[in-house]
């Protein structure tokens, strides 16, 4: 029972969190990040009452997507890099795709959720931290924009806000600026009033910082190592 004592701790860490920054627990989403664990270990947490799951490859979900399937009310997210190429498999199998980085992959989503007839959810990822070796958009990028104008054309997505990976350090208060700054830029867009575009959601923090970003104003904090154990590296 490792991951349901798991997920009762990080329940308790957001808890206290939301108590200090003068927030309601309720209004923050715990997604368990399963991605590389087996299915035995999403049914577990499941279990405990997580309904919301990321997963970091399309290829990798689509091979135990068939194990979960009875799982009713689980929301798969696909949380990782997305290339256009597998836009239409991802459709298949998520409910959302918050890591949406260019209006090419925006238009793609949207043709491969009409020909399914469903409707997906979708994050725009920010690179807060203007990392070369990480995916997601600049605040002043053309592409930003261009899928905030597009976004009455993408008739079977909704744009719900914002996602970022911020800089890693092992201190969690050196993650603060990043994640204020994302929430800045999601109040920016908010107040724009966008057609299409509601910024509900802002999707940042993880098993070392979701304290800090909970008290910047994360509504959904992505949780893999806390909950699930560390990782085991790929063979080489």
């Amino acid at each position: 029972m490792a991951i349901a004592e798991n997920i009762a701790r990080v329940r308790e860490r957001i808890e206290s969190a939301a108590l200090r920054a003068g927030r309601r627990a309720d209004d923050v989403t715990l997604m368990a990040v399963s991605k590389t664990f087996p299915a035995e270990g999403i049914r577990e947490a499941y279990a405990t009452g997580i309904r919301a799951f990321g997963e970091n490859r399309v290829q990798e979900f689509a091979g135990k997507a068939d194990a979960v399937a009875d799982l009713v009310a689980a929301e798969f997210h696909l949380i990782g890099h997305l290339q256009t190429n597998k836009a239409g498999k991802a459709a298949e199998l998520f409910a959302a795709i918050d890591s949406v980085d260019s209006a090419k992959l925006t238009a793609k989503l949207n043709a491969a959720a009409a020909e399914l007839g469903k409707k997906i959810t979708v994050l725009i990822e920010v690179n807060i931290g203007g990392e070369a070796a990480k995916s997601g958009l600049g605040e002043e990028s053309p592409e930003l924009e261009a899928i905030l104008q597009g976004a009455t054309a993408w008739t079977h997505l909704e744009i719900r806000g914002l996602m970022t990976v911020p800089p890693f350090s092992d201190d969690p208060e050196l993650a603060r600026p990043y994640f204020r700054q994302l929430r800045e830029l999601r109040d920016r867009i908010a107040t724009r009033r966008l057609p299409g575009v509601a910024m509900e959601v802002l999707s940042m923090g993880m098993s070392h910082d979701f304290e800090v970003a909970i008290a910047e104003g994360a509504t959904c904090v992505r949780v893999g190592t806390a909950i699930f154990g560390v990782r085991e590296k790929p063979q080489t």
